[in-house]
């Protein structure tokens, strides 16, 4: 699979100075042997190499290892499960100049299947959580505002934060706001970088000509388990409550939480009425606790 997203960027490489920097975040699997035996046998000035990391240091770590193997102007934060489209370098970069002061250019990013994934969002608050806790129809029309997730493609005043499954970031912009947070394990960080680099005076151009192909779970298994509603790693749940703290200060868990609790009261309302309760991930009602007497603490998490 990396293999794979490697060659598509080379392939769309061609005509512009740039390197792939592929790290490696400690798999301990073989991935690693096996790339470097890869690349190894690809001719001496192929411009890609291996960063071996020497722990498991998470998404933000991992990022920050690739972005401090080289100084560039550009940054492309791109998962190992996708393939770029022919073409999404040039354009992606064209943008770039065409926007200065976006610090992150964010592409269209679709299924295999050419479907278009819902990639650009608004800031996660307790509001959202309310939502999210009810997942009722009136509350969803009354908070509609406050939805997380953004219609494809968003309105640039809707735009708040961006996947990090494959974006550009302005080499600028990462030596001003610096690298990503490494308190984060995995989840929760894009929105937390994109947050800092905004109140810094940046902000996120969507692109929608520059297209990448993401293949959804493929090196993770959290959208999988939350559309099961089955239980999410206890990681999953200490960068929520990390992110809480650090947007809303330190009432900003417990606000969420009590938040997503009264979605809960108002789900459970549907009985009155004959309905069924639409379920939440399996075990959410203790796990949002996670770390709430240490938000800033053990990114692997430590439970309430």
């Amino acid at each position: 699979m990396t293999i794979r997203c490697i060659r598509s960027v080379l392939d769309d490489m061609r005509g512009i100075d740039a390197h792939v920097a592929v790290v490696d975040n400690l798999s301990g699997d073989g991935s690693a042997e096996q790339i470097e035996a890869w690349i190894g046998c690809l001719p001496d000035d192929t411009p890609v190499s291996l960063v071996r990391s020497d722990t498991n240091s998470g998404f933000s770590g991992g990022h920050n290892q690739g972005i401090s193997a080289r100084d560039a102007e550009f940054y492309l934060v791109l998962n190992s499960d996708t393939v770029v489209r022919p073409g999404f370098l040039a354009t992606i970069l064209k943008a770039a100049d065409a926007n200065p002061g976006a610090g992150f250019l964010a592409p269209c990013i679709e299924y295999d299947d050419g479907g278009q994934q819902v990639s650009c969002f608004r800031f996660p608050s307790p509001a959202s959580e309310l939502i999210r806790g009810a997942r009722s129809a009136p509350v969803s029309r009354l908070l509609a505002s406050r939805e997380v997730s953004l219609n494809m493609p968003p309105r640039r005043d809707q735009l708040d934060w961006a996947s990090f499954a494959c974006i550009l970031l302005r080499g600028r912009m990462i030596r001003q706001v610096g690298r990503m947070d490494e308190g984060y394990f995995l989840y929760f960080e894009d929105v937390e970088y994109c947050w800092r680099a905004r109140r810094a005076g940046w902000r996120i151009a969507y692109v929608p000509e520059a297209r990448v192909v993401h293949f959804r779970g493929g090196s993770g298994p959290v959208k999988a388990l939350a559309s099961e509603r089955k239980r999410l790693p206890a990681y999953y749940y200490a960068s929520r409550t990390r992110l809480f703290r650090q947007l809303y200060g330190p009432l900003g868990p417990l606000r969420a939480n009590a938040a997503w609790i009264l979605g809960r009261m108002i789900a459970r309302l549907r009985i009155l009425v004959g309905k069924g309760v639409p379920p939440s991930n399996a075990g959410e009602a203790r796990d949002i606790w996670t770390n709430i007497l240490s938000p800033l603490g053990d990114r692997h998490a430590r439970e309430g």
